[in-house]
């Protein structure tokens, strides 16, 4: 990303990121691209502002010829212990993968795009129950607003995680390939970065608070400032994690990169030639993802579909107890692999955070339980905890 746009170019950003109507933002963007610079260092930023321009076009015509008409509900709203999109190309198998592993009343048919809309269904695995979503299917350009792709990539952008569905009766790299490359158009990484740059604007009066969780790397907190008033942001919660540049901070401006852990499912195993072509996708993916082999209709692969979901999610259930009670409650918290007992006691309640002061847990890799522990003790997976405050 450039570092060099000029002021009349960060002030018409700012302008088309605080426009509410879209033909006043289509307008702002359309100016602000005929403001920056044409050399290789703002490839990648004229490109972005063309697809969003084209995106906004296509939403203006398309609500004008929907206009009465009923919407398509492509928001799903998060249920289980995390939220994990299927996403592959038409007749690979989403519908059949997840009428096999969820209770989902699923359409299922050889017809190419039968499904329009994003269909849930719960997984169980353990005393966890993971939603999965099926999306419709990713086509070429659907990160340029091809076949609903925009909103689609939307709904893999807000998951916890994703099903990369390749199906094995025809070329599994090829597939893989287009769907990583239409992620990647819409800044859905599925290789944790380096760094990470949160930007939510305030409302006016809070100022900037920037919050480094990893460390700076050839800036300092200052330069971050004067970068993010050069754009007219001054009332942000800012946090970076990692090892974060300036050229991080700023192309977060623009559009932040989320990522998305992901795990390859190989659908149709079962049918011809298809051990062949698991093997060319193992070598495709070297041990880049974790890849599930399941045939065409199969409900047994749920225990293993679950467990590599959980592992690639990077999370762990934490139960909590009672003082003087003997059992933990059954429900278990789930939370990041290597939070803290002061992490668990924010996500209990910000108050509760605030007056713990020790805990005592109940774990199989301590030498005896309960040990008593302070805040910054690290948990483990089904670590059994007791909270005392002040």
């Amino acid at each position: 990303m450039p570092t060099n746009l000029p002021a009349e170019a960060k002030k018409k950003w700012n302008e088309a990121f605080l426009a509410r109507n879209p033909r006043k933002k289509l307008q702002c963007l359309q100016e602000f691209l005929s403001l920056v610079p044409k050399h290789k260092g703002t490839e990648k930023l004229r490109a972005q502002v063309k697809t969003k321009i084209a995106t906004l076009r296509r939403e203006i015509q398309d609500k004008k010829r929907r206009k009465g008409k009923v919407h398509r509900k492509f928001f799903i709203e998060k249920e289980g212990a995390s939220q994990i999109v299927i996403l592959g190309q038409t007749n690979t198998g989403r519908s059949s993968l997840l009428a096999a592993m969820t209770n989902a009343n699923v359409e299922i048919s050889d017809y190419a795009f039968t499904t329009r809309e994003p269909v849930p269904g719960m997984l169980p695995f353990e005393d966890l129950q993971f939603q999965i979503i099926e999306a419709p299917a990713l086509i070429e350009g659907a990160s340029e607003g091809k076949a609903w792709g925009q909103q689609t990539l939307a709904l893999a952008r807000n998951a916890d995680g994703l099903i990369l569905l390749v199906d094995l009766s025809k070329d599994p790299c090829h597939q893989l390939n287009l769907l990583l490359d239409e992620l990647e158009k819409a800044r859905i990484l599925t290789r944790k970065p380096n760094a990470s740059v949160e930007i939510n604007r305030t409302h006016i009066g809070v100022g900037l608070r920037i919050l480094v969780m990893g460390s700076l790397v050839g800036c300092t907190l200052r330069d971050v400032e004067r970068l993010l008033k050069s754009y007219k942001i001054r009332n942000a919660v800012v946090k970076l994690n990692g090892r974060a540049t300036l050229d991080d901070v700023e192309d977060s401006i623009f559009e932040s990169s989320v990522f998305r852990p992901a795990i390859i499912v190989a659908s149709k195993l079962d049918v011809k030639r298809a051990p062949e072509r698991l093997k060319e996708l193992e070598s495709c993916v070297n041990d880049r993802f974790k890849i599930v082999a399941v045939p065409s209709i199969d409900k047994s692969g749920g225990e293993q579909l679950g467990e590599e979901l959980f592992k690639s999610l990077g999370i762990i259930r934490v139960y909590t107890k009672q003082p003087n009670r003997k059992e933990s409650s059954p429900d278990p918290f789930i939370i990041r692999k290597n939070s803290t007992v002061a992490e668990l006691a924010q996500q209990i309640h910000s108050d509760f955070a605030r007056r713990s002061s020790y805990a005592r847990v109940w774990s199989k890799r301590l030498p005896f339980s309960p040990r008593k522990v302070g805040l910054s003790f690290v948990l483990a997976d089904k670590d059994v905890v007791e909270m005392h405050v002040r």
